[in-house]
C-alpha cells in the first residue's frame, strides 16, 4: 500500500514536486529498483490481458519474461539498474499483511462465483487481485540476474528502505518503486512508472523529496508523521481524517503528540492502542544494509548460462533469448558511458537572476574588467 493517498496530495498540494520525464533522461545514472514491485507488475500486466505466460507443466514465467527484456531496454538506455528484494517483513507489518490475506480470500471466494456465472470480465478482475509475488518467483529473478550481470541486493527487512538508504547515501540517483514511502523512509528522489512506462504508454514521474518537503512547508520528521496519519502499512490511522485535514493538523500542531491533545477524540477516535511511535522509529531508523559496505558491481553476461536458465525447463525460445542475450552485451557499453553532468554543474538561470547579471555585465567597470561579454563564464557551485 506505501501511503494512502499521498500521490493525490502531492499533486494537489506540492505539484512542483513531480515532473515527467522519458527512459532516456536517466543515462548513466545507477538506479534502485524495488524488485517485489517489478514483478508484481509484470504478473499483473500479463493477467491483465487476459492469460498468464507459462511453460508447458503451467509454471508461471511472466515475471521472468518481464524481468529480461525490461532489464535489457534499462541498459540500452545507458541506465544501470540495482535490483533490491525484500527481506523479511518488520513485525508491525503483520497488520498490514492479515489484511492483504482476509482480501485474497475474499477476491478467491468472488472469483470461484464468477467462474461459476461464467463471467469472464469478473474472473478476469479477480484473477488479477489474487496475483502474489512468491519466494520463488524471486529467486528465479535473482538467478536471472546473476547470469546478466546485473546486481542485485537482498534487503534484511524493506527494500524501499534499503533503496532511500543507498539514495542517500549517494550510491544510487533514485528508487524506482510504486510504493510512496520510498519518500517516507528519505529517498531524495523517487521515481514512478519506470518498469513499465513505455509498455503502458505512460510518462515516468520523477519527485524530489526537498521540493515536497518545501512545497508541504515540513520538515522531514513532520512529513513522516503527516504518512503515519494518512496511513502507512505499519499501524491504522484515525478515523474520520483524510488526507487534507492530515496536513492541516500536522502544519498547525507539527506532531501527532500535539494532534492527540487537540481534536476531539469522540469524531475523531484515534486506533486502540496506536503504535504510532513504533512506526515512526521504523521510519525515522529502518533496519538496512550499511550502503558503504555495498559493492555494486555490473559484469559480463552469461550468454551460455542464461540460455540454458530460460530454455530448457522454462522453454523460451533459443533465437529469442540469444538476440535479447546480443542486445544486452551491446548496452552494457552504452552503460557504462558517463554522464555529462558527473563532470560539469549546469547551473539554471531564474529570469530574476538573469535580469541582475545582464544589468551588472552592462556596467562600465564590469565591463571593463572583464574585457568581453562574459559568454562561457561559469562560476562554481
Amino acid at each position: 500500500m506505501g501511503i494512502l493517498h499521498l500521490t493525490k496530495l502531492l499533486a494537489d498540494v506540492a505539484p512542483q514536486c513531480i515532473k515527467e520525464t522519458e527512459l532516456k533522461t536517466y543515462f548513466g545514472r545507477k538506479i534502485a529498483i524495488d524488485a517485489s514491485m517489478s514483478l508484481y507488475q509484470f504478473l499483473i500486466a500479463v493477467r491483465s490481458e487476459g492469460a498468464q505466460l507459462t511453460n508447458a507443466d503451467g509454471e508461471t514465467t511472466s515475471h521472468l519474461v518481464g524481468t529480461f527484456y525490461r532489464t535489457i531496454r534499462l541498459l540500452e538506455n545507458g541506465i544501470k539498474p540495482v535490483y533490491v528484494f525484500d527481506g523479511k517483513p518488520p513485525e508491525m507489518k503483520g497488520g498490514e499483511l492479515n489484511k492483504r490475506m482476509e482480501k485474497r480470500a475474499e477476491a478467491q471466494k468472488a472469483l470461484d462465483k464468477a467462474m461459476e456465472a461464467g463471467d469472464q470480465a469478473e474472473v478476469d478482475k479477480f484473477n488479477k487481485r489474487l496475483v502474489k509475488v512468491t519466494r520463488e518467483h524471486a529467486n528465479e529473478c535473482k538467478e536471472l540476474l546473476k547470469l546478466m550481470g546485473v546486481p542485485y541486493i537482498e534487503a534484511p527487512c524493506e527494500a524501499e528502505a534499503q533503496c532511500a538508504a543507498m539514495v542517500k547515501a549517494g550510491k544510487i540517483f533514485a528508487t524506482a518503486t510504486e510504493d510512496m514511502d520510498a519518500l517516507t523512509f528519505g529517498s531524495n528522489v523517487l521515481l514512478r512508472h519506470l518498469t513499465f512506462s513505455e509498455a503502458r504508454k505512460m510518462p515516468i514521474q520523477e519527485i524530489h523529496l526537498d521540493v515536497v518537503l518545501r512545497e508541504m512547508q515540513l520538515s522531514q520528521k513532520e512529513f513522516i508523521d503527516l504518512c503515519i496519519l494518512m496511513g502507512c502499512d505499519y499501524t491504522d490511522s484515525i478515523k474520520g481524517i483524510g488526507p487534507k485535514k492530515s496536513i492541516d493538523l500536522i502544519r498547525q500542531h507539527k506532531c501527532i503528540e500535539d494532534i492527540l491533545k487537540s481534536i476531539d477524540k469522540n469524531k475523531y477516535p484515534p486506533p486502540e492502542n496506536w503504535n504510532y511511535e513504533g512506526a515512526r522509529d521504523l521510519f525515522e531508523n529502518p533496519d538496512v544494509t550499511d550502503p558503504e559496505t555495498i559493492e555494486l558491481k555490473w559484469s559480463e553476461p552469461d550468454e551460455e548460462g542464461m540460455v540454458k536458465f530460460l530454455c530448457g525447463h522454462r522453454q523460451f525460445s533459443e533465437d529469442r533469448v540469444r538476440n535479447g542475450i546480443k542486445k544486452l552485451q551491446k548496452a552494457r557499453g552504452t552503460s557504462t558511458q558517463a554522464r555529462l553532468d558527473g563532470f560539469f554543474t549546469v547551473l539554471g538561470t531564474t529570469p530574476a537572476k538573469r535580469k541582475v547579471e545582464d544589468k551588472k555585465k552592462n556596467t562600465p567597470s564590469k565591463r571593463g574588467k572583464t574585457g568581453g561579454s562574459g559568454k562561457g563564464r561559469g562560476r562554481p557551485k
